[in-house]
This record gives structure tokens, C-alpha cells and sequence, in this order.
């Protein structure tokens, strides 16, 4: 037995169909995502979260999002993998966000970190380019306007509002 297809008016969600038909007719497709250039590019640290890769490798991923300029808006990702052959790197990485445990990975990283990410670009084997960052060193730390400051102020060479090391 197949589900029934949802219409559209059963996820709209509060937006009327008329108006999403508006913007639909007026809105310019958006040209193919490609890779930002090599370089260091400004960026937020926007989230960060547990994940398992397709073959259930535990990490981290962190996602950073380009501060200004051309490419402002645009994310790159970087996952700190939590293996035995991978735990030294990890632990540096995590290590300049203020991370000094594995139980503080369950908690929401501190809003406000400002990073000079290093980005490069790997062609994969279907010879499609993807970015990847090679490193990251945090620059300062904003203070956080939800006044939710209960995040550890441990980042490493960070200068910023809080008082860091």
C-alpha cells in the first residue's frame, strides 16, 4: 500500500499558496554551487554537531559560514573524527573551540566564534571539486547577545569579550 502524496497546500505551513506562487514566478534560479576558491577565507562558526559518516565513523562536524565579501554566506565543513588514528588532530581542533572533553560535545558550542578558515579544493574520483578546510585558527569571540554564557572560556589564542587565554 503507497502513502497518499502530500499537495501543496498540505505543507505550506502557514504561508499562502498564492503568495508562495508569487515568489516562485519572481524568483531567479540560482546559478550551480561551486567550490569557493583556495584561500583563507573570514568566517562564524554557525553549528556544530555529532554525526556518523555512511560506514559509521563517529565525528564532529563543525560549520563554518564566510564572514564577507563575495562568498559571504557560503558554508564549508570541517568534521574532527573521533577515532583512535584521528584523535590527536581532533582533539587540537576541538581543543581551539574550548572543547576539553567528549561530554562537552553534547552541548551547543559557544555563539560568537570568529575563525580564519583555511579552505582548498579536492577533486573527488569523478573529478567533481568540493572544498575542504585544512585548518582553522579562532580570532576573537563576540559576546553573546542571548547572554548564554555558560560555555567554558578556554579558546585557545583567541582574543575576544570574554576574557580568553
Amino acid at each position: 500500500m503507497t502513502t497518499p502524496r502530500k499537495s501543496l497546500v498540505d505543507v505550506l505551513a502557514g504561508t499562502s499558496r498564492d503568495e508562495l506562487a508569487r515568489q516562485f514566478a519572481e524568483a531567479e534560479a540560482a546559478g550551480d554551487m561551486v567550490a569557493l576558491p583556495r584561500g583563507t577565507y573570514r568566517c562564524r562558526l554557525t553549528g556544530g554537531e555529532l554525526v556518523a559518516s555512511k560506514t559509521n565513523t563517529p565525528g564532529y562536524q563543525l560549520t563554518f559560514t564566510v564572514d564577507g565579501g563575495e562568498h559571504r554566506g557560503r558554508k564549508v565543513w570541517h568534521t574532527a573524527w573521533l577515532t583512535p588514528a584521528a584523535l590527536p588532530m581532533s582533539k587540537r581542533d576541538l581543543g581551539k573551540l574550548g572543547v576539553a572533553s567528549l561530554d562537552m560535545l553534547e552541548r551547543p558550542l559557544p555563539a560568537g566564534i570568529v575563525a580564519d578558515v583555511r579552505v582548498v579544493v579536492r577533486a573527488d574520483d569523478d573529478g567533481v571539486e568540493r572544498n575542504r578546510v585544512s585548518g582553522f585558527d579562532v580570532v576573537a569571540v563576540l559576546p553573546d547577545p542571548t547572554g548564554d554564557d555558560d560555555f567554558p572560556s578556554t579558546l585557545s589564542g583567541a582574543t575576544g569579550e570574554r576574557g580568553l587565554a
